[in-house]
């Protein structure tokens, strides 16, 4: 089987803009998000992760730098096609305008008939993720990949994989820097965990360190 490592980015100061970013170049990581993308890696310094592939974002990129950092025999592998969900006319907007749109609720209630202007649908982004997901296993049988790329592709393709509808996906919690575990053989795939966030809560712990 192959064990697919379902990896969300650190944390970045864009969030504080309180704009979509979607695709928006420049959107590096905080000095909390390094310090998650550190944390991280150190949790994976021992995991026989062959391969490693990440969204071709900045923020994405640089917190998959961090893992390779312990696996210097790898190079992070740009992937587009588990790159994050194409906003369309939405990118850059402020969301508090968004949110005053009729396609905003479809967005919240009934993601299956949701769409972006100019953009993709979010059946289309869940199709794209999972469809990029078992190309990856049929290239890398038994052996553990790394992906690393965006909560919402996250909770979608965990979607599919426990058999649950889209218009549930958003139940789902992905935290930053987190990690999901997936594996596919030949026959039903396992979820093994979700959102595994052990080295974060340890970074709070640590001395001078917000624990809250």
């Amino acid at each position: 089987m192959t064990t697919i490592l379902l990896i969300r980015h650190a944390v970045n100061d864009f969030v504080k803009t309180g704009k979509l970013a979607g695709w928006t170049e420049g959107v590096h990581l905080n000095e909390e998000g390094r310090a998650q993308a550190q944390a991280l890696g150190e949790r994976l310094a021992d995991a026989p992760i062959q391969r490693i592939y990440a969204s071709p974002i900045d923020r994405t990129m640089e917190t998959a730098a961090a893992i390779a950092k312990r696996h210097p025999q790898l190079q992070v592998v740009e992937n587009r096609e588990i790159g994050e969900v194409r906003y369309g006319d939405w990118e850059g907007m402020k969301v508090s305008d968004l949110q005053r749109r009729k396609m905003w609720a479809v967005v919240q209630e009934y993601p299956s008939r949701a769409y972006f202007p100019n953009g993709e649908s979010m059946r289309g982004v869940q199709t794209r993720i999972v469809n990029a997901i078992e190309a990856l296993a049929q290239q890398h049988p038994r052996q553990m990949i790394a992906l690393v790329f965006h909560a919402d592709l996250i909770k979608m393709a965990l979607a599919h994989y426990l058999g649950m509808h889209l218009d549930v996906f958003q139940r789902i919690v992905i935290s930053p820097a987190s990690i999901s575990t997936l594996r596919l053989g030949h026959s039903r795939p396992f979820v093994i965990g979700m959102n595994d966030i052990a080295h974060i809560l340890a970074l709070k712990q640590q001395p001078g360190k917000p624990t809250g």
